[in-house]
């Protein structure tokens, strides 16, 4: 237990230096690709808070290349979860008014979908495109397979696979 603690006080110590160090640096660079100061102090602290959670701190002569992959992780989320919500919004502004949903349910489901969309993201590109095209455009298998240019077996192992996905990412979701 005092093994713990120490390493836990030697890691906040070493995150505090590496914040210190790089906390500018870093904060210029995110604003330079996103053109928007609270979003880039945002991700700044999205990026030490990561680095936190996961316990493990790079090289001093790494730091500003690891922090710079997580950040650039962190801005790919960011403009994911932006695209998601400006399609959502335009879906709800041809909803007559008593269907709009409320700001909570907005919310929910805005959550829902940027973790489906990082789910699908995860998936290599045919069996995302395949379940897309059966879940969205409601294709058929053997539509899917002359769109993809494989065979309808191929398209039934691609959508078993992103299912697959779906079923395991959904039992980790419970509580």
């Amino acid at each position: 237990m005092a093994q713990d603690k120490a390493a836990g006080t030697r890691l906040r110590k070493q995150l505090g230096t590496l914040y210190v160090d790089h906390h500018g640096w870093l904060s210029s660079w995110l604003q330079a690709r996103l053109g928007c100061s609270h979003t880039a102090a945002d991700l700044a602290q999205d990026t030490y808070v990561r680095l936190l959670v996961r316990g493990y701190l790079p090289e001093p002569e790494q730091s500003r290349r690891h922090l710079r992959r997580i950040a650039s992780g962190l801005m790919i989320d960011h403009h994911r979860r932006r695209r998601i919500e400006a399609a959502y919004r335009d879906a709800l502004s041809a909803l007559p008014e008593p269907e709009v949903p409320s700001e909570e349910t907005r919310a929910e489901v805005i959550d829902t979908l940027v973790r489906i969309d990082a789910l699908l993201h995860k998936l290599p590109a045919k069996p995302r495109r395949a379940f897309l095209l059966s879940r969205l455009d409601g294709l058929s298998y053997p539509q899917i397979a002359q769109r993809l240019d494989v065979s309808v077996s191929s398209v039934e192992k691609y959508i078993a696979r992103a299912l697959e996905a779906c079923f395991i990412a959904a039992l980790e979701l419970r509580p």
